[in-house]
């Protein structure tokens, strides 16, 4: 199951209508990039990060089950994920990341499979 995946964790601190364009993501074990796009859909959140130097135009999509606190003073989003993981994640597709079903199912079962 993938579902709970895409819906922020109520600890997490988020609140819905925030915009989070240029948050800095905080990896378990450092930075690993920007947002550069986010949605908060109902069942269906999900932040689109800007991995930068880490791999150069590489964007990944990571479900907001992943984010375990938006610190909104800092402008930071903290991951319950490694830099590996993230490197490591399915690659972004722009053309599939909205409503595609099979797109999602991919993506939330490589994270849901790297939860602590």
């Amino acid at each position: 199951m993938t579902d709970s995946i895409w819906g922020y964790h109520p600890t997490a601190g988020h609140v819905a209508g925030t915009d989070l364009v240029g948050y800095r993501v905080e990896a378990t074990d450092g930075a690993i990039g920007k947002v550069d796009k986010h949605a908060d859909d109902l069942g269906s959140s999900y932040l689109i990060v800007d991995l930068g130097v880490w791999i150069f135009g590489r964007h990944v999509m990571l479900p907001a089950g992943t984010v375990r606190r938006v610190d909104r003073a800092e402008r930071k989003i903290h991951v319950a994920l490694t830099r590996e993981q993230i490197r490591e994640s399915p690659e972004f597709d722009r053309a599939r990341h909205v409503g595609d079903v099979d797109y999602h199912e991919l993506v939330g079962g490589y994270y849901q499979s790297h939860r602590g």
